[in-house]
């Protein structure tokens, strides 16, 4: 199916992702026809200059889309997997006080990265969830697959079923912590896992806690918040997940409530260490200038 927006014919449909990568990097009232446009913002899409490549901005109560930037490009998605991750933990109902200890075979052999879990630190299933979402813990996200009834080959079907469950049909997983580029989805596609991320209280409190502590091997260990919005009073997030791999970029996924709509927001290859939370606040003003024009009686302002 081709839709014809603001100039520009765009594809939707099964084969979509692979034709939005030769689209021009753009934000456009909407890229495809599954979800109605919000005409309020789309006439000003063209004011806000994201530097993500790829972004969707949309209207959890109006299920309309405010703002859209290749949303069909299938790209690597980083540590927002872990938000997956956490749904298939918890839909499993295992115990969240059973204690899980960190082994070898949960280091990263993908990007060799470190971590503060040490090998033989054993954990409450519910520290591990809690550090995988703020604090974007490897080991932990790791170590929750393979605790999972058949190990980790059973936790990545559970997966991959969910996210077909979720109409996340570009949507392809191999592992629980992102570190693999092979973990690949859409801008579109993310934005209904948030969705459904944030229909899970646990998932809720843990990803926008500021700061947690865990002590293992007699040792305390204690991690912040990887998504420094958080703590922000301007800010009210539902929900917040960072991701960064060096073929992802720096992404962040978040339910937040602006002027006074719940909105998700998908911010995928952010190609600076700041871009993605600069992104985040100009979408923020972009929302709170246009109601405020709106309430004032100047829609066209």
């Amino acid at each position: 199916m081709w839709v014809t927006v603001a100039g520009l014919a765009l594809v939707s449909g099964a084969g979509a992702a692979q034709d939005a990568k030769h689209l021009p990097v753009m934000g456009v009232a909407v890229e495809n026809s599954d979800q109605p446009v919000d005409p309020d913002f789309a006439a000003k899409a063209g004011n806000l200059n994201l530097k993500s490549a790829s972004v969707l901005v949309f209207d959890q109560s109006s299920g309309r889309t405010l703002y859209a930037k290749n949303t069909l490009s299938v790209v690597p998605i980083a540590s927002i997997t872990k938000l997956m991750t956490a749904m298939v933990v918890l839909d499993s109902q295992l115990a969240l006080d059973e204690p899980v200890t960190i082994i070898e075979a949960d280091m990263d052999d993908i990007k060799g990265t470190r971590s503060r879990l040490r090998i033989g630190a054993t954990l409450k299933r519910s520290d591990l969830l809690h550090l995988a979402l703020m604090a974007s813990e490897n080991r932990a996200a790791a170590a929750l697959s393979r605790a999972y009834p058949g190990g980790t080959a059973a936790f990545v079907a559970a997966m991959n079923r969910k996210a077909i469950e979720l109409g996340m049909w570009q949507t392809r997983f191999v592992e629980a912590t992102g570190l693999s580029s092979e973990n690949v989805s859409t801008a579109r596609d993310l934005s209904k896992m948030v969705s459904a991320a944030h229909r899970y209280p646990l998932i809720r409190e843990y990803t926008t806690d500021t700061a947690y502590s865990v002590t293992a091997k007699h040792r305390t260990v204690n991690y912040r918040n990887s998504n420094r919005l958080v703590q922000n009073p301007n800010w009210q997030i539902g929900l917040s997940k960072t991701g960064y791999i060096s073929e992802a970029g720096r992404c962040l996924v978040m339910q937040a409530v602006i002027a006074a709509r719940p909105v998700v927001i998908v911010l995928l290859d952010s190609w600076g260490m700041l871009t993605r939370i600069a992104d985040a606040n100009r979408i923020k003003k972009w929302m709170e200038s246009n109601t405020a024009h709106r309430l004032a009686g100047h829609p066209d302002s």
